[in-house]
């Protein structure tokens, strides 16, 4: 035998110990394909739906959901400006890995920018405009709501209300916040202090926006975020990442085939180190999930990329079947509680039956997929978060429900999680890498 045979006899043997439905046929195919990864193009083209990316992310992408996707992609994505501004829209995070993953919880967009401009203080105020206008345009509507936008860095240290906002760190923009185009709180000191959009746009940093979108087809409400990635081409050709890196391309499915040109001329300027600072990120990322903040869902998540780029060929098909247990939607349902009391705020258009509709989806399904005391303790959290939102009460109010059916979901999530990553010993192994001796 082999030492990858004796490797998938060892994760086989973990797997049925564990409860967990690991079919050896698909993963000695899953196996045979990524092994071929090695001997082709990096990137691959599907012909016949016109999405492209990493040929290992595309084996995880299922083009089921794909008109969905595009739907939403509709919503989130910038428009191009022939000349000026060139985009790119892809799917990432486990909407880019619907094959693996039955329970997907957000609609995670990332989207290049690449803007074309004769400097860089031009380029800042294109993005300025765009990104600002694009949230004005996409406040509300009756399958959608804005959650808020991610844009510049603090000048300052600044209090609001009750938060300290350090200076350098990401400013988050509420609706309300873009409609005056300002933001306005006290320093330290407790002298009133403002900057407004303009006066942040010159470091544009970590740009992002959040909405909940509802699919009135399925019944579903979700999350979707659009991660930007924002270049500037200047006059003489060269390429400059607003935010002062350029982002991998590892883990994303584009959307649309016609976005092959923008996409190969801006990962020419990738640097040669592109996979192991990738990987590095997501170490990082591994580090803070399985100690400072446990959360070993996200850092399955992690692992699981990280192993399948690595050649830990036999751990990641492990950890991709734990996604496909029916135990998995409970990490759907944490991320729901949430985008649930996002949907009702005041000014939401999104239809309350559409909300009540998915509680009740994710009420069922816990009760099929719990017993016992776990599924009473949980069902009670979600009746009671339900009862809110028939009631439809004020934000301040329903905080306490979503908060309590959160932390009955995470400890659930994290003890599932924990248990099955543990029981393998490689995994463990490599976990306890990222866990500080006491």
């Amino acid at each position: 035998m082999t030492n990858a045979s004796q490797d998938l006899q060892r994760i086989l043997d973990s797997a049925q110990r564990l409860g967990v439905e690991l079919d050896e046929e698909e993963a000695i195919q899953w196996l045979t394909a990524m092994a071929a990864t090695q001997a082709h193009d990096d990137i691959v083209v599907d012909v016949k739906t016109g999405v492209f990316g990493h040929r290992v992310s595309m084996l995880d992408f299922s083009p089921q959901d794909l008109a969905y996707f595009r739907q939403v992609g509709r919503l989130v994505e910038f428009d191009n400006v022939p000349g000026q501004v060139e985009t790119a829209l892809a799917l990432s995070g486990s909407a880019a890995q619907s094959k693996i993953q039955t329970y997907p919880g957000d609609c995670d967009y990332f989207e290049r920018i690449n803007i074309i401009a004769g400097t860089r203080e031009e380029a800042c105020d294109i993005l300025a405009r765009i990104l600002r206008q694009k949230a004005l345009d996409t406040l509300h509507g009756v399958t959608h709501q804005f959650i808020e936008a991610k844009f510049g860095n603090y000048p300052f240290d600044m209090v609001r209300g009750e938060t300290f906002c350090k200076k350098g760190s990401p400013i988050a923009w509420s609706a309300a916040d873009i409609r005056a185009g300002a933001i306005e709180g006290t320093t330290p000191d407790g002298e009133p202090a403002r900057f407004t959009w303009d006066d942040v746009k010159g470091e544009p940093g970590w740009c992002k926006l959040d909405w909940v979108v509802a699919d009135t087809v399925r019944g579903q409400l979700a999350n979707a975020s659009n991660m930007l990635d924002v270049t500037w081409e200047a006059p003489d050709g060269s390429i400059t990442p607003l935010d002062g890196y350029l982002d991998s391309y590892f883990q994303e499915v584009y959307l649309e085939a016609e976005s092959v040109p923008i996409f190969s001329k801006l990962v020419r300027h990738m640097s040669a180190n592109a996979l192991d600072d990738y990987i590095a990120q997501l170490e990082h990322e591994v580090e803070k999930y399985v100690g400072r903040s446990p959360n070993y869902g996200k850092a399955a998540k992690r692992m699981y990329n990280i192993f399948r780029l690595t050649g830990r060929y036999e751990e990641a098909a492990f950890i991709r079947e734990l996604f496909d247990e029916p135990e998995a939607l409970l990490y759907q349902g944490r991320a729901l509680a949430r985008t649930i009391e996002e949907a009702v705020t005041p000014g939401s258009q999104i239809p309350l039956k559409s909300v009540l509709s998915q509680m009740d989806d994710l009420i069922i399904a816990v009760v099929r997929v719990l017993e016992g005391e776990k599924e009473e303790a949980v069902v009670r959290q979600l009746l009671r978060l339900r009862d809110a939102l028939t009631r439809q009460e004020a934000s301040g109010e329903l905080s306490p429900a979503v908060e309590a059916a959160q932390a009955e979901l995470n400890n659930l999530v994290n003890n599932l999680f924990y248990r099955r990553l543990t029981g393998v010993p490689t995994i463990k192994d490599y976990m306890d890498r990222f866990i500080a001796p006491a």
